[in-house]
């Protein structure tokens, strides 16, 4: 691996991480369970202009109950039609979760309806929303940063990214 210290944009990280995010509607969750091993969900999403990425699941799911434990949470995000060989990309993102009730629930269901418009309350009503707030998000885009090539930029509160750093894995053969 190596470091590459040229800072990326924030303006240009911003645009990259919102088309791997709009790029699919799946996400794969990962969470803790509460003997501290590690659990995946995929779910349907949506993500507001902050990053912060919504879902809609059973409170009795284990990934719900998880979050409600420990909300350390981590999401991939990636287009699964990509073929080996061809510029890949995908998003990673950390931080946490909860669920929601009241009006942030309300906010969840309008900007998860506005991506879904079959969604409905009715036929989902024992369902609860969940929001994931990224502390830390992980891009690979190789068309537009480079072959092997990771992003890490901090999510700042009002959703504006800054870069941390860019890892460039090279074979050593």
């Amino acid at each position: 691996m190596q470091d590459v210290r040229k800072p990326i944009s924030a303006a240009r990280l911003r645009s990259i991480a919102r088309r791997l995010l709009n790029a699919t509607a799946l996400c794969a969750i990962s969470t803790v369970s509460s003997d501290g091993r590690a659990h995946i969900n995929t779910a349907y999403f949506a993500s507001s202009a902050a990053f912060e990425i919504v879902w809609l699941s059973a409170p009795e799911a284990r990934h719900s109950r998880n979050v409600r434990r420990q909300p350390s949470v981590a999401l991939a995000v990636y287009d699964s039609t990509q073929k080996w060989g061809g510029f890949d990309r995908g998003i990673q993102l950390f931080g946490a979760a909860r669920e929601l009730s009241g009006r942030v629930a309300r906010d969840a269901a309008r900007l998860y309806g506005k991506r879904f418009q079959a969604y409905s309350r009715d036929e989902m009503g024992a369902y609860r929303f969940y929001r994931f707030r990224p502390r830390t998000l992980k891009l690979f885009h190789e068309r537009e940063l480079g072959g092997a090539t990771f992003v890490t930029a901090r999510v700042l509160r009002d959703g504006r990214l800054s870069w941390e750093r860019t890892e460039r894995y090279v074979s050593s053969a």
